[in-house]
């Protein structure tokens, strides 16, 4: 089928909306079209490793339109929130931890399927990477495994669920599965982006004590404090650590970084009572230095997808969404497909804490 899609066609190039040629669904694939689609940080990897032309965006929401061999959990109409891809064969998949299927990366950060193959085709037959997340949802449609989706209310907005497939779940899964924060802890959360926000309303929905949030941005951390945070406190400056300990009174339970800073990093273990529990998300930049003492009785966990099961964790979500305890409206801002460079931009910025791209 002929479909619009966002084209990234040089790494420091803008994206580019063209007519592309989609394939249709094979064994176990559905189309679906996309309604909304978020922009996240992890649609930099493409440019940061030269992977064009590809189509990104991992965070879709749309109606399925068409069905494959073999489809047996979706069906035509059905509304579906666009998540990871695993496998669902290997033995971490076998374990219920998709988010460590042993070919999560072939799958979800080539842009291409697990025998290098993609599905899209420019005007001059050229090959697109169109399997970004196993979805490439910047487009009209896209091409997804049916293991890939989360059936939803078709009640519900679509323009707001699609960061549900990865940012949101990033960061409130961190907190609710990976780091099992609890009624009482106190945690603090470092970046007040689209990730460290869900986090903070992730954290406030199951009660913790005290919710410190850091960022540059005096903008981010008010929205903080609006969504949960009980604390916050400026990032960037030397007495970083004297200052948290200072709001808190004492050390924390768990501290969360989603910046990949390293002296971040340092300061998110520093905060941190014996016993305490450190999460990481993103990628870090640069090398971490630790002095000797600095992980004496304490765990340290990179979390990917924030170790979540999409279809356990997302309706949850949306339940807490639905109760008022999760609002996500707060972070989205809309915009046209046509306007992505714009949309890119402003994330970039900080401008806009989550991104949504409307094909329609």
């Amino acid at each position: 089928m002929e479909i619009t899609a966002a084209v990234l066609r040089t790494a420091d190039g803008p994206y580019r909306l063209e007519r592309v040629t989609l394939d249709e669904p094979a064994e176990g694939e559905i189309v679906v079209r996309i309604v909304g689609a978020g922009l996240c940080h992890t649609d930099q990897l493409p440019r940061a490793l030269g992977m064009v032309p590809i189509v990104t965006g991992h965070e879709g929401a749309g109606v399925v339109e068409a069905v494959g061999p073999s489809v047996e959990r979706v069906a035509v109409g059905d509304h579906v929130v666009c998540s990871y891809d695993s496998c669902g064969t290997c033995a971490a998949c076998g374990r219920g931890e998709p988010w460590n299927c042993e070919t999560f990366l072939m799958r979800n950060l080539t842009g291409r399927d697990v025998n290098w193959a993609t599905r899209m085709h420019g005007a001059d037959g050229e090959e697109i990477a169109s399997r970004w997340f196993a979805q490439s949802s910047l487009a009209t449609h896209a091409l997804v495994p049916e293991r890939n989706v989360v059936v939803v209310d078709p009640s519900l907005s679509l323009e707001l669920l699609g960061p549900l497939g990865c940012g949101l779940l990033t960061g409130a899964g961190s907190v609710l599965e990976a780091l099992s924060v609890r009624a009482g802890e106190r945690l603090v959360v470092f970046g007040a982006g689209a990730v460290g926000l869900a986090a903070v309303m992730a954290a406030a929905a199951v009660g913790a004590d005290r919710i410190v949030a850091v960022d540059v941005q005096p903008r981010r951390l008010t929205l903080a404090s609006e969504l949960g945070a009980t604390d916050t406190v400026p990032g960037g400056g030397d007495s970083l650590g004297t200052d948290l300990l200072g709001v808190l009174g004492g050390l924390a339970d768990v501290s969360f970084d989603t910046t990949g800073v390293p002296v971040v990093i340092q300061a998110a273990l520093g905060v941190l009572r014996p016993g305490g529990r450190c999460g990481l998300v993103g990628i870090q930049h640069g090398d971490l230095t630790l002095d000797p003492g600095a992980l004496i009785g304490k765990t340290v966990t990179g979390i990917l997808e924030g170790n979540s099961d999409p279809h356990v964790v997302i309706p949850r979500l949306i339940g807490l969404w639905q109760d008022g305890k999760f609002p996500i409206e707060r972070l989205v801002q809309t915009f046209p497909l046509a306007a992505i460079n714009e949309a890119e931009e402003a994330s970039l910025s900080g401008e806009v804490i989550k991104p949504v791209l409307l094909p329609g």
